[in-house]
C-alpha cells in the first residue's frame, strides 16, 4: 500500500507540473477536434476547464482529468478494488458529417468501478449506479469520493459512468453532449456492462443514485427502465427543461441549444424539451423512489422539484419525498459534512438498503 501511495503521489506531481505547461501550450495553439475518447487538442483559449464561461480549455480538462484519477487510489484504496473500464454507447446523435467514416461509429465511453475490498462474491451481491452531477462536469474525487466511499463501506459494488458530454475526454466526446437524451442510454449500458462483467452481482439488486443533472439522468433511468433498477434516488434533481431555462441564464441556456447539442432553443421546438423533462414522464414511475429537495437552493430551484413532486402526485404514484427548509448549503445541502447533511445522506442509505439488502438494514 506504501509503494502504491508513492506511485499515486508521483504521479500527481508529474502531471501537475504538465498541467502547468499545457496551460501555456493551450493559450497559443490552434484549435482542433479529436474523435471522441481520444487525447485532446489544445484549444485557443485560456478559458477555464469547465466551460461554463466559453470555449474551454480541453487540454487543461485532459491533464485535469488524469490527476483525479490517480486520487481515486488515494481517498479510496484501502476499502475498494478501483478500475477504469472502457465500453460503447450509442452513436452520436447529430454528427456534422454524417457519410464519413466512422460517423455512425458506437462512442467510446469510460465508467469507474468500486468493488468492496471484503465483499463476499461466492453470493449474490448488489449493485449501486452512481450518477455524476454538471454539464459538461466528470466524476470527480472533490465532490464525490466522500459519498462513493460510504456508499462501498455499506457493502455496494458501486459504478460511475463518464456519459457523453463529460469532461476530460478532449473536444469530440465533449460536444457529443445529448442532455436528457442518449446520455440516459450511457448510463444504462454502464450499468449492464456491470451485470454481464461481473457475475456475482444480482441483477434483481440494482439501485441508481445521482444529484442535480445526475438526479435528472437517474429519474430518466427509471422512467425507462422502471423494472431493471430496484430502488432509485434523486437529490435536488433539475425536473422540468423549460421552467428551468427560463430562470438560468443565456449563457447556460446556450449549451443546449448548441448546434453539436439539442441544436435548438425552448422556443423553437418546445417539444423537445418536455420530452427531455422528468416532470413529463411521471406516469412511467414504477420504482421505489425517493426525492430530495430544499427551498434556497440556488441552483436547481425549488419550484422546479415541487412541479415534479405534483405531478406524481397526481398520477397517483407512490413514491417518497422530503422538503428540507432553507438548509445550509443550498444545492449541496447533504453532500456536505455537517450533521444535517450526514442525517440527510442516513435517511438515503435507510431506503437504498430496504430494497437492496437482504435484511432490510444500513451495513
Amino acid at each position: 500500500m506504501a509503494a502504491i501511495r508513492r506511485a499515486v503521489w508521483f504521479g500527481f506531481f508529474v502531471l501537475a507540473g504538465l498541467m502547468v505547461a499545457g496551460c501555456a501550450v493551450g493559450a497559443q495553439a490552434p484549435a482542433a477536434a479529436g474523435p471522441a475518447g481520444a487525447a485532446p487538442s489544445a484549444t485557443t483559449t485560456p478559458s477555464a476547464a469547465s466551460g461554463m464561461g466559453g470555449e474551454p480549455n480541453f487540454e487543461m480538462q485532459f491533464l485535469s482529468k488524469k490527476i483525479d484519477d490517480l486520487l481515486w487510489y488515494q481517498k479510496l484504496g484501502d476499502v475498494a478494488d478501483i478500475d477504469k473500464d472502457a465500453y460503447t454507447g450509442p452513436p452520436q446523435a447529430h454528427p456534422r458529417h454524417p457519410k464519413e467514416p466512422g460517423a455512425t461509429n458506437p462512442i467510446l465511453l469510460h465508467l469507474y468501478t468500486f468493488i468492496p475490498k471484503k465483499l463476499d462474491k461466492s453470493k449474490p451481491q448488489p449493485l449501486l449506479v452512481f450518477v455524476h452531477q454538471g454539464v459538461h462536469a466528470s466524476l470527480d474525487t472533490s465532490i464525490d469520493a466522500h459519498l462513493i466511499r460510504e456508499l462501498v463501506e455499506q457493502g455496494y459494488t458501486v459504478v460511475a459512468s463518464d456519459y457523453r458530454g463529460s469532461a476530460g475526454y478532449g473536444k469530440g466526446l465533449y460536444e457529443q453532449f445529448d442532455y436528457g437524451g442518449l446520455e440516459v442510454d450511457d448510463v444504462y449500458l454502464g450499468m449492464k456492462f456491470m451485470l454481464d462483467h461481473y457475475k456475482w452481482l444480482d441483477p434483481k439488486r440494482v439501485g441508481i443514485v445521482g444529484w442535480s443533472h445526475g438526479g435528472m439522468i437517474t429519474l430518466l433511468n427509471i422512467f425507462a427502465h422502471p423494472h431493471d433498477y430496484a430502488v432509485a434516488y434523486a437529490g435536488v434533481p433539475v425536473s422540468d427543461l423549460i421552467l428551468r431555462l427560463g430562470y438560468e441564464t443565456e449563457g447556460y441556456r446556450t449549451l443546449y441549444s448548441a448546434p453539436y447539442a439539442i441544436g435548438e432553443t425552448v422556443h423553437e421546438d418546445i417539444a423537445e424539451y418536455k420530452k427531455r423533462s422528468p416532470v413529463n414522464h411521471v406516469k412511467e414511475l414504477d420504482t421505489p423512489l425517493l426525492i430530495h429537495t430544499n427551498t434556497n437552493d440556488e441552483d436547481v430551484n425549488y419550484m422546479e422539484v415541487e412541479h415534479l413532486i405534483q405531478a406524481l402526485k397526481a398520477e397517483g404514484k407512490k413514491f417518497d419525498y422530503k422538503v428540507y427548509e432553507n438548509a445550509p448549503g443550498g444545492h449541496y445541502f447533504n453532500r456536505l459534512d455537517t450533521q444535517l447533511a450526514i442525517d440527510s445522506r442516513h435517511e438515503v442509505y435507510v431506503f437504498l438498503a430496504k430494497f437492496l439488502h437482504p435484511d432490510g438494514a444500513v451495513k
